[in-house]
């Protein structure tokens, strides 16, 4: 048997089974379909999978991705499997019989399978029109399920019996009302637990049976704040929790309505509800693996997580941030507490064996899955359909927050691990080998160059300090070289002195004064030579010129002051306009600074596109096409 964890991904028209850490492949075995996969799932003991397609359920090998057989069911649009992977249902569209009765054929098929045979065989069959309450739930060991009969009734029935069409015993609340939901406990002494919700100004009702004794509740609470009820057993099924809301809240103070929480024992020694000190909706509830304490996040934002145990009692609180999701890892060991959906995504990994202290911390924007692997070693977060339809991936972390894989589809629907037992896995210890770091794949390298090169950099390994650009960040001591805009700034000036020299002491003084005056960051001043700005007096004189100087006497001082110009050697400058030659070099040198920063980020390890590669390629030729035009480095 492998002990590699593996996981699907399903998609419109396909699934993929890929082998995880340390390979990131896909299983060489298994066929992609081509049809549409409405439902995907491994078994809860992971010795088989199942994919739905149009013609039915196919049943594969996850290790040699092997199509063992094919369930013959048109249409499947859900299926659940028994805790054992022993039985199979299935739910399908309601269709009406071919006839004159009206009657419905039944929708909802029970299948025994046989993985070793590679066969199967329907024992039971009955309609149910409603997508929801449908699924029948059965013991820990196999041996009874029970279904929803009738909107009051909960039929159980002996998988093993020759009559299983035949109900071993029934549970009839149609005293008290309609049955909204119940739950079926695991462990080896099973339990019903039932909700019944409030109507016509009766209180609901929250009620919890030992089988087979259904005459008499062992724990019950009634309220009459409650419209749903989520349950949530332990592992043991000792316990459980009942997270009771309302879609309005009669205070007006909350959007998502009202929310309390009830934990009960299946002993009867208690049942109470759990007192929260912060206002808000309870935004997420877990048991631990160990079915000894169990955690809860509530309150407004940022919300509080508390950790009780199986009683009821406090053992530790976080403080406040911005948190929804709380996940045990299998072992207990770790707990991954993080802000998905409209919040930023931020994970922290807690260390439950040593006072709660953080070992890692990390940012998974747009989560929609997030679930620990078996090993307890790994966490495995999605993007997907229909919650956010752009984005779609599936990625995978080390518990130290370090992302190993990461594989982006147009969209993805479902994704889980395989199960495997925590025994296939050496324990997790405190030894360096369990705390080094784990080599990437090449998916997760390439992705976080692209993240990287996009956000402009990597500043998560900044140590602060002083600003320090690009280029000089890692050169240690040395001295930078001087930039292309210092050299071009000393270009310009060493012409504006040559072009002055002719020029008599007092021009050429006034000019080199002026030629220093300017805005940092601007381009040098162009100053034509044998022209002397006026002053003060002379600009207020030349303000104030009467209204009849004619055009022709501009355009000749104008033209004069040009030729001037000219016949001084210097640049020909006339009204910001540069020459042919002047504007050729501007761009060249415009050109060679964007190469210059390009070469600084291909120097940082920062990734380049194709374009930017090639532009640095294109070096040799601008300084060259530079020198025939006069221009030097050192000018």
């Amino acid at each position: 048997m492998s002990k590699v964890p593996q996981i699907y991904c399903r998609q419109p028209k396909c699934v993929e089974l890929i082998e995880a850490e340390p390979v990131f492949k896909s299983v060489a075995g298994f066929t992609k379909p081509e049809a549409e996969v409405r439902c995907a799932a491994y078994s809860p003991v992971g010795n088989y999978f199942v994919y739905s397609q149009p013609t039915g359920l196919i049943v594969c090998d996850p290790f040699s991705g092997e199509q063992l057989f094919t369930i013959q069911n048109p249409d499947v649009f859900h299926f659940g499997i028994s805790p054992k992977g022993t039985f199979l249902t299935s739910w399908s569209r309601p269709t009406k019989m071919e006839d004159e009765t009206g009657n419905w054929n039944d929708n909802v098929q029970i299948y025994r399978l046989d993985i070793t045979g590679r066969k199967y065989e329907a024992i039971q069959s009955y309609l149910n029109k409603m997508q929801s309450g449908w699924k029948p739930q059965f013991t820990a060991d196999e041996s009874i399920f029970c279904r929803l009969v009738n909107p009051s009734q909960i039929s159980f029935y002996e998988t093993d019996s020759e009559e299983i069409h035949k109900a071993l015993y029934s549970l009839n609340l149609k005293d008290i009302g309609k049955i909204q939901s119940f739950e079926l406990s695991p462990g080896k002494n099973p339990s019903l637990a039932v909700f019944i919700p409030g109507s016509r100004g009766n209180p609901a009702f929250i009620r919890v049976y030992s089988l087979p004794n259904l005459n008499t509740p062992i724990s019950q609470k009634q309220f009459f704040k409650g419209e749903t009820c989520l349950f949530q057993w332990n592992g043991l099924g000792t316990s459980i929790l009942a997270l009771v809301s309302t879609d309005v809240d009669s205070t007006n103070k909350s959007y998502y309505g009202e929310s309390q929480l009830y934990l009960f024992g299946i002993t009867g020694a208690f049942d109470q509800k759990i007192n929260l000190d912060k206002e808000g909706p309870i935004h997420d509830i877990t048991w631990s693996p160990t079915s000894r304490e169990f955690a809860v996040i509530y309150g407004y934002m940022p919300s509080i997580t508390t950790f009780f145990d199986a009683r009821g009692n406090e053992i530790h609180t976080l403080t406040e941030g911005p948190r929804n999701t709380i996940l045990y890892s299998p072992h207990a060991k770790y707990i991954l507490v993080g802000g998905f959906g409209n919040l930023q995504g931020n994970v922290e990994i807690l260390d439950r064996q040593n006072r709660f202290q953080k070992v890692a911390s990390f940012k998974a924007s747009n989560t929609s899955v997030c679930k620990w692997s078996p090993d307890g070693r790994f966490i495995m977060s999605a993007t997907t359909s229909p919650r956010l339809r752009v984005d779609n991936c599936v990625k995978i972390w080390y518990f130290n927050g370090t992302l190993c894989y990461i594989k982006e589809f147009n969209e993805l629907y479902g994704v889980d691990w395989k199960f495997q037992p925590l025994s296939d896995f050496s324990p997790i210890s405190t030894s360096t080998a369990d705390k080094c770091e784990i080599t990437p794949d090449i998916s997760a390298i390439e992705y976080m160059a692209k993240k990287t090169s996009i956000s402009g950099g990597n500043r998560a390994g900044s140590t602060g300090g002083a600003y320090r650009p690009p280029h000089a960040r890692n050169g240690g001591a040395a001295k930078p070289s001087r930039s292309l805009a210092e050299v071009e700034a000393q270009h310009s000036s060493s012409m504006l002195i040559s072009s002055s020299s002719s020029n008599n002491s007092s021009t050429e003084s006034f000019a080199s004064s002026y030629a220093n005056r300017r805005i940092p960051g601007a381009l040098p001043r162009r100053v034509i030579p044998g022209a002397i700005p006026l002053d003060k007096n002379a600009k207020k004189k030349k303000r104030h010129h009467k209204k009849d100087d004619t055009e022709d006497e501009i355009n000749s001082s104008s033209q004069q002051e040009a030729t001037t110009a000219v016949e001084n050697g210097g640049s020909m400058v006339v009204g910001g306009v540069f020459s042919f030659e002047e504007k050729k070099i501007r761009n060249l040198l415009k050109k060679l600074r964007s190469i210059e920063k390009l070469k600084v980020k291909q120097g940082n390890g920062d990734f380049l596109e194709k374009t930017q590669v090639l532009k640095i390629e294109t070096e040799p030729q601008v300084r060259k096409e530079l020198e025939s035009l006069g221009w030097t480095e050192g000018r």
